[in-house]
């Protein structure tokens, strides 16, 4: 046994921008190890005045510390969320001490929504759907299934399509939380 403490990870997020509106929904599960610790944790928010909206994923203090950031390059950048990220991604790369943290970003408004990694990655999806975290593959194909084949809109999607996550991945619940921008 290495003596390690288990991480704590923030699981699943997904976001889609259709008809002028941002849907960003997560599930509220929060895991120590293998052991659930949180069943209805908020990992999403508006953030910037509520003209943006941003989820995590990944290690919970490792994820709200890159949101502080995030806040301050939004501050710094009014209304340019493209800016913010690309800041904060080159920080997260270079700086030594962001590098170290384990957590991914989805970010967006009523225009536009990106991922932010770690790796210096600043995503914009073609479709405008994007899904992060432990469920998120599952979260995205569904997302992409009901927006190709259903007149739904951007919160009913997200909603539906994390509810078929919470169903595959032990990782992600059903306690979802949306946050939505017209």
């Amino acid at each position: 046994m290495s003596g390690e403490m288990p991480k704590t990870r923030s699981t699943t997020v997904v976001a889609i921008v259709r008809n002028g509106k941002i849907a960003m929904a997560a599930d509220g599960q929060v895991t120590v190890g293998e052991m659930v610790m949180k069943q209805k944790a908020e990992k999403v928010r508006k953030i910037a005045g509520g003209r943006a909206v941003v989820g995590f994923a990944g290690g919970v203090a490792d994820a709200l510390t890159l949101l502080e950031r995030l806040e301050s390059k939004l501050e710094a950048s009014p209304g340019n969320i493209r800016r913010a990220a690309v800041e904060l991604a080159r920080d997260w790369r270079s700086d030594r001490m962001l590098r170290r943290l384990e957590a991914m970003l989805l970010l967006g408004d009523a225009d536009s929504l990106l991922v932010v990694s770690g790796n210096g990655d600043v995503i914009e999806p073609d479709d405008g759907i994007a899904a992060i975290g432990s469920g998120g593959s599952f979260a995205l194909a569904a997302a992409r299934a009901l927006a190709k084949h259903t007149d739904l809109g951007a919160e009913e999607i997200a909603t539906e399509s994390l509810e078929v996550a919470a169903n595959i991945c032990i990782y992600t619940n059903d306690e979802i939380s949306v946050e939505s921008l017209p």
